[in-house]
């Protein structure tokens, strides 16, 4: 018996490009014989399209909720945010990945520093300003140059800057604010790029996978064009002893409890080459790349499972997460929903 699986992409973020590569590769690697695949694409428009063809909102929205599974393959604001997640409880059909308070905390930089930071990981020090506000001189003096200017809810690096000078941070929040009002001002971390996946199978169990170590090869940063235009290399393992493997492996689990996350999760580490050896949590993505370039697959193609098996265990797990009752252990609401 084959399952009806929805796999739902694209979206109006500045991500939909990367969401569509995602999607992709998902779909080139689904077993047509165990799924029976319907493509559910949201266009930079907001409008939907079903099979190839544009489709009224309603008629959508009747197509996912017939699925047995949603697989939402959708990065950033109005997808990864938790906004799809609340549509596809709200329909009552399982879908692959976070809920939505996983997906709404770990989209905003800001919050998830300060959940992480209270259940006692490390993170660099750092200032929220909001629409309108600027660094105040406090902040300067606590905090050390360099900095990074981030949009506090968007991915693939959009819209960071790197600031070497207290002087450009306001052209620095402009360019940032283009992306998102709200930013975040952190301290630059210094150490080593490290990278853990986390995997929820179906039975429950949450396992952590290899290391994997990102080196740049241009002059500056992971950014946007970096991460998809061949400017960073990905050693996996990464050269570590065991012991610091074993601690970064944990600091994942640790954050993937943290923000109550299921299925997925990928935490984004510094390892500091000097002082304290404990790993800094740089930021963490609730939906990773699924691209033939991210992270995210590579890492657990090289713990043994390839992509189409890790395709698999999240779609098994989220059947899992029905069989189990709703995640907020309420009943999940009826699909017998009329949609006009």
């Amino acid at each position: 018996m084959t399952t009806r699986l929805a796999v739902l992409y694209g979206g109006q973020s500045g991500e939909h490009d990367v969401s569509c590569r995602s999607a992709a590769s998902i779909l080139a690697h689904l077993d047509r014989e165990r799924y029976q695949v319907t493509e559910v694409l949201i266009d930079r428009d907001g409008g939907w399209h079903v099979g190839g063809r544009p489709t009224p909102l309603p008629a959508a929205l009747r197509v996912l909720r017939a699925q047995d599974v949603v697989f939402p393959a959708l990065h950033g604001p109005y997808g990864e945010d938790g906004t799809v997640s609340s549509l596809l409880e709200w329909l009552g059909v399982p879908y692959v990945g976070n809920g939505v308070f996983a997906s709404a905390a770990g989209m905003d930089k800001g919050v998830t520093k300060r959940l992480l930071a209270a259940d006692g990981l490390r993170v660099s020090p750092g200032v929220t300003l909001r629409p309108g506000e600027a660094l105040s001189p406090e902040d300067q003096r606590r905090l050390e140059l360099p900095v990074f200017v981030k949009p506090a809810r968007a991915g693939s690096s959009l819209g960071v800057v790197k600031v070497d000078d207290w002087a450009g941070v306001p052209a620095a929040l402009e360019q940032a604010r283009q992306v998102d009002p709200k930013v975040l001002i952190e301290q630059g971390a210094r150490g080593r790029e490290i990278d853990v996946a986390v995997l929820q199978h179906p039975d429950g169990r949450v396992q952590a996978g290899p290391p994997l170590e990102i080196r740049v090869t241009g002059a500056g940063f992971f950014d946007y064009d970096a991460k998809y235009d061949g400017g960073a290399i990905f050693q996996i393992p990464a050269p570590l002893d065991a012991a610091t493997t074993e601690v970064l492996q944990d600091r994942a689990v640790r954050a993937f409890q943290a923000l109550d996350c299921r299925g997925l999760l990928r935490v984004d580490f510094f390892l500091p080459t000097e002082g304290s050896p404990e790993p800094i949590v740089n930021e963490v993505n609730t939906f990773p790349g699924f691209t033939a370039a991210s992270q995210f697959p590579q890492i657990w193609q090289q713990a043994g499972i390839e992509f189409a098996a890790l395709i698999d265990i999240l779609i098994a797990g989220a059947l899992a997460d029905q069989d189990h009752g709703h995640p907020s252990g309420l009943p999940r609401p009826a699909r017998a929903v009329d949609l006009v």
